[in-house]
């Protein structure tokens, strides 16, 4: 499946990618139809076992990047977009590509706010996330969360591309 998922992903991850930096957003209209030909291939080539890695890998983007969304750290075109992507390359090559997205985004975010000046607020913000999250739970921490005007975003469909497209040497 790895050749034959290579050039579609590759096309949507570059249409991600510069939407998001563009205007953050990643449009339906690219993610939907590839999340629907990653089923379809991968149920026309391998029958019932392609099916089911095709919907696990589905199942699992959705899971670990809809439970960021839900927390107010991911956007749902991140969200759709790793879906798909999971639909495509199957369960066990997402956790790679999900681990080097997290290294890959975590560089971003750092070399993003050395850049602009607030390296200190993003340590401190991280720690809050996390040692918070006992008694926060699931909801969104009230300043730190992408439904604040006020909060800084950054794009992660580069992140997502170069964990994506880095698993497919590792896998």
């Amino acid at each position: 499946m790895q050749l034959i998922a290579w050039w579609p992903t590759v096309a949507v991850l570059a249409v991600a990618t510069f939407t998001d930096l563009r205007s953050r957003r990643i449009p339906n209209w690219l993610v939907f139809p590839y999340l629907f030909a990653g089923i379809a291939v991968s149920a026309w080539l391998y029958g019932w076992y392609g099916l089911g890695q095709s919907l696990a890998g589905w199942g699992l983007g959705t899971l670990i990047f809809g439970i960021l969304w839900r927390m107010g750290g991911m956007g749902m075109g991140d969200v759709k977009l790793c879906a798909a992507v999971g639909a495509w390359i199957g369960p066990s090559q997402l956790i790679i590509a999900l681990v080097v997205t997290g290294l890959a985004g975590g560089v971003m975010a750092i070399c993003w706010a050395a850049s602009r000046g607030f390296l200190g607020s993003l340590f401190a913000g991280s720690a809050e996330l996390v040692f918070g999250l006992k008694e926060r739970g699931l909801r969104p921490h009230a300043d730190m969360n992408l439904s604040n005007p006020r909060a800084r975003k950054m794009p992660y469909a580069p992140a997502i591309a170069i964990g994506t497209l880095l698993s497919f040497f590792a896998h």
